[in-house]
């Protein structure tokens, strides 16, 4: 079988990747780095404040639900098994503490209750909902700090850390 061979360079001349590297290739790394804002200023911590009002964090938190919902929509999985639990749960409730009878078959609330976690459990597993929280949290947090990080102090905020 005859291998394919695709010349680098027909790549990287349609890219024009040259080009677009010879700026940053000419610049001395302190050069670059001479535009940055010293550390003490990116992390002022005179100039982080609490939301005004309880508006602010409703929005913020009406965010969190909506990134929540996007999330258990993406991860049908966990949907799924979140839905099996609390429909489980509620319909072996529902049995006021008799046994369930269908036909000849009988089972009492406790076995119903461990069928219930012994199909639930490994599914939820399976669903990975570590990594959907652990989504949830950078999702929430890149979107939330990022809004905030754009929002204008008001202006009599503005001048109060200058004269301390």
């Amino acid at each position: 079988m005859a291998r394919i061979q695709i010349p680098i360079d027909v790549i990287t001349s349609r890219l024009n990747l040259s080009d677009r590297f010879a700026g940053v290739r000419s610049q001395s790394i302190t050069a670059r780095f001479a535009n940055l804002k010293p550390i003490s200023e990116f992390l002022d911590l005179k100039r982080l404040s609490k939301p005004a009002n309880f508006g602010e964090v409703h929005n913020y938190a009406a965010v969190f639900v909506m990134l929540s919902i996007y999330s258990l929509l993406t991860n049908w999985t966990l949907l799924f098994d979140i839905i099996l639990v609390v429909g489980g749960m509620w319909g072996i409730g529902k049995l006021g503490g008799e046994d369930l009878v269908v036909g000849t078959f009988r089972a009492t609330s406790s076995q119903l209750y461990t069928a219930l976690l012994v199909v639930s459990v490994p599914l939820g597993l399976y669903a990975s909902p570590i990594g959907t929280l652990l989504w949830l949290i950078g999702a929430s947090g890149v979107t939330i700090l990022g809004h905030a990080s754009f929002m204008d102090k008001p202006i009599d905020e503005a001048f109060s850390g200058e004269a301390v």
